[in-house]
């Protein structure tokens, strides 16, 4: 939890949007899950998120997403920020799963604006605040993505909140409106942690203000994802767009079918997890989409990072 104190300062750059390894079985692959976190540090990733939509929370009980906050946070170990998301659809599953990260020693959690209800923009205020209330030494982070909650937080609400409390830190904003984006930074200022959920957005948006990425790119192209972010930093316009443009298959790739079945399906080809088991109502890539992934692979094979057996070992 050693950055939970200062999130403003430690909470930037490419953070991987993991995936939740599953054995055949069906039940949550653990050394796995070490494994991929040992590979993210190793390929450069500044931090590492689990609990997002690519981690398929809906298909999993709040004792198995409490239990793989544990795992990540303990194989972590204060290396790199550890986000967790802790949202649900109901609150005191939320309250039930923030508690559990609190405890692990998570940097900060990301809450999802609550899916399926389609709250007023009052509702999601009070659904903010009494989170932030319950937890005030936790660091949050709202999660706004409307193609999977059918609930948009306005830009307005985003700035009421990060006024209003002082452990609201930032946002992730996972929507293809690049006005919104401004929108936001306008309203809650230049202070407000603003981070990408979309791939080809990512760099777009430090060019407004925004402070990195949380993206599922990372699954599969850390180093990518995080010399982007540095070359960035470092006022190399050019390497960054390069990086920008040359990941374009390997994006398409993850979304040829429901993320995050593609970039299971070529993490557990090359070794990194033992399986690419999604849990239903996913299912694993068909025989067509299999045609468009492997396509797409070998127009983006320069960014895929490698997988060495001797650096991921848990």
């Amino acid at each position: 939890m050693k950055f939970r104190s200062d999130p403003a300062t430690h909470l930037r750059g490419s953070f991987a949007a993991m995936f939740t390894p599953f054995r055949d079985s069906g039940a949550v692959d653990h050394d796995s899950l070490c494994r991929m976190v040992e590979w993210q540090i190793t390929s450069g990733s500044h931090g590492v998120t689990i609990g997002g939509s690519t981690g398929e929370p809906g298909a999993q009980s709040v004792e198995e997403r409490a239990e793989a906050i544990r795992t990540v946070a303990a194989a972590v170990g204060d290396r790199v920020p550890f986000l967790a998301g802790t949202g649900t659809a109901q609150l005191p599953e939320t309250l039930e799963l923030t508690q559990a990260a609190f405890d692990a020693g998570v940097d900060a959690s990301m809450i999802i604006t609550p899916y399926y209800a389609r709250p007023t923009q009052e509702a999601l205020y009070q659904w903010y605040a009494t989170i932030a209330r319950e937890f005030p030494s936790m660091p949050f982070i709202i999660y706004n993505v409307p193609s999977r909650t059918a609930v948009d937080i306005a830009p307005e609400t985003v700035g009421r909140l990060f006024r209003d409390f002082e452990n609201i830190v930032g946002i992730k904003e996972t929507t293809k409106d690049f006005e919104h984006f401004s929108r936001v930074l306008h309203v809650a200022g230049k202070d407000l942690l603003v981070w990408s959920g979309l791939e080809l957005l990512c760099l777009p948006l430090m060019a407004l203000g925004g402070v990195g990425f949380i993206s599922a790119l990372a699954n599969i192209a850390p180093k990518a994802s995080a010399d982007m972010y540095n070359a960035w930093i470092a006022g190399d316009l050019e390497t960054a767009q390069r990086i920008h443009y040359g990941v374009h298959p390997l994006v398409d790739l993850l979304f040829a079918e429901t993320n995050p079945a593609p970039a299971k399906w070529l993490m557990a080809q090359r070794g990194l997890i033992s399986s690419d088991y999604v849990r239903p109502p996913l299912i694993h890539p068909t025989e067509g989409g299999l045609v468009k992934i492997n396509a797409l692979l070998d127009a983006g094979k320069d960014y895929l990072t490698p997988v060495d057996a001797t650096e991921v070992t848990a």
